[in-house]
């Protein structure tokens, strides 16, 4: 869990990317301007509900794509302890709920009970993100905590007494934090930064994010797994198949000869001895050369 870089996250490694190459072509293409919401006029004037798709496609700006970006790389360590496949499960089943529940409520709720005041929705995949950090929240636990206080630690009697803060102050007691508090940094301020339509979305994706934790979405959406090869997962189990197959080949013709000593492919490796001729003929590549040079190939 604390190997560096993508180790073991090929997910989150597609989710960085994604966030970064999305932001450039929308950059370059100058389609920016298609993907943010307003409810009034993209909805009510214009009919353009297809924004309700599109919106959480990428970022529009360098600010958000860079706290996007670190947001989604400290979420690796999730996905190491979850798994790719699930984590991939994960996305795809919650994608519906980040998707359509943040403009819905906006354009129906929001917008109406504020008379207007709320009209705005900015693009980009926070509520994705902030899915995937309440899940971090909740099963990776921290490995140290630390304490932050404005204020010199007491010493001893014989030194030069330190200012005592006043009992009534707001750092009156020192601020505890972990080592996952500055993981949350990066989304916190992608929440803040066009508020309040950033933090709606955040807030969304958060409640979507604990739902799942908490197996509450339809359908059954927690325990849906996406198929194996969407994660080279398939890839992984026909070598574990051939590695248990030559295990057992080995087990089954050592036991056979009575002597214990390996056989097949690993036959050469000892030796020979108590191996049957049949055995006998698999050798490794290192022994067939060298059996070159001795004249017994």
């Amino acid at each position: 869990m604390i190997s560096s870089g993508f180790t073991n996250a090929p997910v989150t490694q597609f989710l960085v990317f994604a966030t970064v190459l999305g932001a450039l072509a929308a950059s370059i293409t100058d389609t920016r301007y298609y993907l943010h919401i307003q409810v009034d006029p993209h909805i009510w004037s214009y009919g353009q509900f297809w924004r309700f798709l599109t919106w959480q496609c990428c970022f529009t700006n360098s600010t958000e794509v860079l706290f996007g970006v670190l947001g989604f790389y400290q979420l690796r360590v999730l996905e190491r302890a979850w798994g790719s496949r699930k984590v991939a499960s994960f996305l795809i089943s919650t994608l519906p709920y980040t998707t359509l529940l943040p403009p819905l409520i906006l354009t129906f709720i929001l917008r109406p009970l504020t008379f207007g005041r709320i009209n705005y929705l900015p693009a980009g995949p926070t509520p994705l993100l902030f899915a995937l950090l309440a899940n971090y929240y909740a099963a990776i636990p921290y490995t140290y905590r630390y304490k932050i206080s404005p204020w010199a630690a007491s010493q001893p009697p014989s030194s030069q007494p330190q200012p005592q803060p006043p009992q009534s102050s707001l750092f009156s007691h020192p601020l505890t934090l972990t080592s996952k508090s500055l993981s949350y940094l990066p989304p916190l301020q992608l929440a803040l930064s066009q508020f309040p339509g950033s933090l709606l979305a955040a807030a969304l994706g958060w409640a979507i994010g604990t739902a799942y934790r908490r197996d509450l979405l339809p359908g059954g959406a927690a325990r849906w797994r996406v198929p194996g090869w969407v994660v080279g997962e398939e890839r992984k189990k026909e070598f574990e198949g051939l590695r248990a197959r030559l295990d057992a080949e080995r087990e089954r013709e050592g036991g056979g000869s009575g002597s214990g000593l390996a056989t097949g492919i690993l036959a050469g490796e000892t030796g020979g001895a108590g191996v049957g001729a049949g055995a006998r003929q698999r050798r490794t590549l290192g022994e067939v050369v060298a059996e070159q040079f001795r004249g017994r190939g």
